[in-house]
């Protein structure tokens, strides 16, 4: 099977979905084995690319030690038993699942990093499945990081599988491209204190190798993940694209393995929203939360702040969040107030509902930069409406294409002073809106306000109240589409409306007792 299209993940996704149907296992029970599959099928083509390159001597076989020479290039090491060639080669009745099970085994033998990682249940599968999964994977030949994309895609597929608990741990990669290409995580130090299943991570070593020609990363990657089986699948996303990196197991709300404070040259995240039941009795004295603990029952700006604490003097954070976290009352307010005040508020972007697989309403993307306070842009943030700005996938998804990637990063870098770039085709959409000659505020896609607007606004961070309106254009969406979109927003003001009704409520108690 030749993979020369670009719908080659599509084809095994419908091929492997097929299997899957006919199995009866839930989706945790096959999703694991099947991107295990995926991930060996990967390693043995890296494996075979880095043993072609070691030098061979004229007599005594290969001048340096094979496994030492394979793994210094980033592949994995596999033993002859732990190939997939090997395992497709298997006669009939040999017990496949225990066969994969054992060279399993064999690879976190010879990987550190991979100890206690892949996937060992393949006998839950039936061999005949496992022969078709096999005959699957193996004739595809495919050039550079496609396999990546595939384990990517598989990824994806799974998430919407498994409902809101798979959004957990996965991030559409268009959502990703678009805070790596905003951060632009060029070397230092990376932390995700919510990793899920690493996309962040493989985007920016992506973003790297797009941008300097193919050239190897140099970041150093850290991350907490609180599920043994995330970390798991984080392990495996960072092998196949060659990156390692120290990812823990911990509650990031009450624990900090990696001393996170003032550390990091880039954090970059999409924590889970609106979480309630937090301790925070727990963290009065933690010095991550240095800006208060908002009295709410709600755990937006615990995640906010350590992102903020995180970062060093020169760092810089990206990471997904609630759109009602712009515009929240009280303690929350008072919390981004001096955030804001501290002058590392940088970007803020819109984005429109549908982009996640488990979640239809819209988000924002948040952008902080230590180092801004400092320049001439400190007392302003830039704000960016991107909800017009997307992909129809089909009817209930959307995402960003490359070229809208890099116009939205490109308008963030002339706000900066900085080129545009002209790597993914973004050359109409620059033309369209008039960016030709550099920044300018656009009514309805951007617009820069000082930290007095903001404050006029009631120190609200909803790129609405300041970039408005553009002029109203037939944009040819179905109707019902677009009035699906505006439920959708509707019932996120109708939680936002209950969210307010109880704090209210909770108020009015404490008054009463107060009084009483």
């Amino acid at each position: 099977m030749n993979a020369n299209g670009n719908d080659i993940e599509k084809r095994l996704w419908a091929a492997a979905d097929k299997l899957w149907a006919e199995t009866g296992l839930k989706p945790s029970e096959f999703s694991t084995p099947v991107l295990g599959l995926v991930f060996l099928r990967y390693a043995e083509k890296k494996f075979q690319e880095a043993l072609a390159t070691l030098p061979v001597g004229t007599s005594r076989g290969r001048t340096v030690d094979e496994k030492t020479g394979v793994l210094a290039q980033g592949a994995v090491y596999l033993p002859e038993s732990a190939r997939f060639s090997y395992l497709q080669g298997l006669p009939e009745g040999e017990d496949i699942g225990a066969k994969i099970n054992n060279a399993m085994r064999a690879i976190e033998a010879e990987n550190e990093d991979l100890r206690g990682v892949l996937p060992r249940n393949y006998n839950l599968i039936p061999d005949r499945t496992l022969i078709e999964l096999l005959k699957l994977l193996g004739p595809v030949e495919i050039d550079g990081d496609a396999f990546g994309k595939v384990y990517e895609y598989f990824l994806g597929n799974f998430a919407m599988s498994e409902g809101r608990k798979g959004g957990v741990f996965y991030t559409p990669t268009s959502i990703v491209r678009l805070i790596v290409e905003i951060l632009e995580p060029y070397d230092g130090k990376v932390f995700d204190p919510a990793c899920g299943s690493g996309g962040m991570f493989v985007q920016s070593a992506k973003f790297i190798q797009h941008h300097n020609g193919g050239g190897r990363h140099h970041i150093s990657i850290y991350g907490t993940e609180k599920e043994t089986t995330t970390i798991k699948l984080a392990k495996m996303n960072l092998a196949v694209h060659g990156l390692s990196g120290g990812i823990v197991e911990a509650n990031t709300y009450y624990e900090d393995p990696h001393d996170s404070v003032g550390q990091f040259d880039f954090v970059m995240a999409n924590p889970p929203f609106n979480v309630s039941g937090v301790d925070k009795a727990r963290l009065e004295k933690d010095a991550r939360f240095s800006l208060g603990l908002p009295t709410t029952e709600n755990a937006n700006y615990l995640w906010i702040q350590q992102f903020y604490a995180a970062l060093n003097e020169t760092g810089r954070a990206g990471f997904v969040m609630a759109s009602s976290a712009g515009d929240a009352r009280g303690s929350e307010q008072l919390i981004r107030k001096r955030l804001i005040e501290s002058g590392a508020v940088d970007v803020i972007v819109s984005v429109g509902p549908n982009f996640f697989y488990t979640v239809t309403l819209p988000c924002t993307l948040w952008f902080l930069d230590k180092g801004k306070a400092r320049s001439e842009r400190g007392n302003t943030v830039l704000f960016l409406d991107a909800r017009h700005v997307y992909r129809q996938l089909d009817r209930a998804h959307r995402e960003f294409m490359p070229e809208q990637v890099e116009f939205l990063a490109n308008i963030v870098r002339l706000y900066r002073g900085r080129e545009s770039e002209r790597l993914d085709g973004s050359e109409a959409l620059m033309a369209e809106h008039g960016f030709e000659d550099g920044y300018k505020d656009v009514l309805g896609l951007c617009k820069v306000a000082t930290r007095e607007d903001i404050a006029a606004q009631g120190w609200s961070l909803n790129p609405g109240r300041y970039v408005g309106a553009a002029e109203c254009v037939d944009d040819g969406v179905d109707f019902t589409e677009r009035l699906v979109e505006l439920n959708e927003q509707l019932e996120l003001l109708n939680g936002e409306a209950k969210e307010l009704e109880d704090r209210i409520t909770e108020n009015l108690s404490s008054v009463l007792e107060s009084i009483q």
